[in-house]
């Protein structure tokens, strides 16, 4: 089978690796791409966002399956435009995407369908947001309502703050997406992310992660797209799991379909784990950077033939084989990330550290000039290693990252934290 995988993170580096184990691959293309998909396919000079191209290029190049990795494309309505010629995509229709385009689109869906999520309202100007936070008092978390690179979430802990971050809404930080503002009550609990495969009636327990959203060690600073992020999470159990489906997976894909937007492709739940039992934070409508970096290389099935299942609407009734084993990434990110990056530094060693048995190396914001790797963006590099423990993996992802030199960068030096102390406690 020949296949059209769109994006150029590090998630889509995790993603065509994974698609590269599959027997029935012929083909693999990837629009853009980056250094590294150029290893594991052909990169292609595609703009998702030109439709009439991508289609052009898949009737060319005879492709039977387009794979949207990140969210734009996928809230730009690509999948539509292939569907109106046959073409089968994974990944959710413009109208499903809805689910991650706006905030207030799936508190509203969630209040109708009595999905668990924190209390909340929606606002279209400063005013009145403004007296509903100060109603309210802190913490209380302010988000716009659109896409904004996983930083257009605040968690207020003064009202101060909270102020301050709806007047740089309100006044344009985030463009059209913050036009609209959701203002939530603050969740007590645990983050964990959770991943489902839907085929738009039927949905499967896909794997679990912890991101680490904060840009400093111990969860300080500024959100970011991710920093890291661990793979399974031990906090969501069978019992949550059982509860994530039940009462949140599935109730969202009946309120989808009944809405004339069935969901297919992976849904992934940010959620809170509170005393009360999980609560969703938010929805993304495609796989997560960096969880797909920890998720898929623990992935034993095929993943071909998973997507595939999914876009003709049958799933199978087996759950997704893992490893037993732990994966742990660890982003490098340019200077002055989550700002405007400092770019075009060179980065040396990275066989050094793909040496290393257990060790994976993706790239995310890369780009090769005269045979040297630069950096090309804010989050540079996603540094994996398995092994039989978090605590393991973690150590080896370290050595790894240690065995790379790039002064231009940073990363955080606790990634998995949690997980590694509760290892600790359960092995006391």
């Amino acid at each position: 089978m020949n296949i059209l995988l769109i994006g150029s993170g590090g998630r889509e580096h995790a993603i065509a690796n994974a698609l590269a184990k599959s027997p029935r691959l012929t083909r693999l293309f990837v629009a853009p791409g980056n250094p590294g998909t150029a290893r594991v396919g052909a990169n292609v000079a595609l703009d998702a966002a030109e439709h009439a191209a991508v289609l052009h290029f898949c009737r060319a190049e005879q492709i039977d399956l387009v794979v949207v990795g990140p969210e734009q494309p996928l809230i730009g309505g690509l999948v539509d435009a292939l569907a109106q010629h046959c073409i089968l995509a994974f990944g959710p229709t413009q109208a499903a995407a809805q689910l991650e385009g706006s905030k207030g689109f799936t508190k509203d869906l969630c209040r109708a369908h009595n999905i668990p999520t924190a209390d909340y309202a929606r606002f279209d100007a400063l005013a009145p947001a403004l007296r509903y936070a100060r109603e309210k008092s802190a913490p209380i978390v302010v988000k716009a309502d659109g896409l904004a690179a996983g930083k257009g979430v605040v968690v207020a802990q003064t009202l101060e703050e909270a102020e301050r971050a709806l007047e740089a809404m309100f006044a344009g930080a985030f463009g059209q997406s913050g036009a609209e503002v959701v203002i939530e009550e603050f969740l007590e609990g645990e983050e964990a992310s959770f991943f489902a495969i839907c085929d738009g009636t039927r949905a499967l327990p896909f794997a679990t992660a912890q991101d680490h959203k904060r840009v400093g060690d111990g969860d300080v600073g500024p959100n970011t797209g991710g920093m890291g992020a661990y793979s399974p999470a031990s906090v969501v159990t069978a019992e949550i799991e059982a509860r994530v489906m039940r009462e949140i997976i599935e109730p969202t894909l009946e309120a989808m379909r009944e809405r004339g937007a069935p969901y297919q492709g992976a849904l992934y739940a940010g959620l809170m784990l509170t005393k009360d039992g999980p609560k969703l934070i938010e929805y993304n409508c495609r796989f997560g950077d960096p969880e797909a970096q920890v998720i898929l290389p623990r992935f034993e099935d095929d993943l071909l033939e998973l997507m595939l299942a999914a876009t003709r609407g049958a799933l199978p009734e087996a759950t997704p084989r893992f490893s037993p084993q732990a994966a742990l990434t660890v982003v490098l990110a340019a200077e002055n990330y989550p700002g405007t990056p400092i770019v075009g530094s060179e980065i040396r060693g990275l066989e050094r550290a793909e040496a290393i048995p257990g060790v994976i190396v993706t790239h995310a914001g890369t780009r090769e000039a005269e045979g040297r790797v630069l950096a090309a963006g804010g989050r540079v590099l996603n540094v994996t290693a398995l092994a039989p423990t978090v605590a393991e993996a973690q150590a080896l992802a370290y050595a790894a990252v240690d065995a790379i030199d790039w002064p231009g960068g940073f990363c955080r030096r606790d990634i998995g934290w949690r997980e590694v102390a509760r290892e600790a406690k359960r092995g006391g």
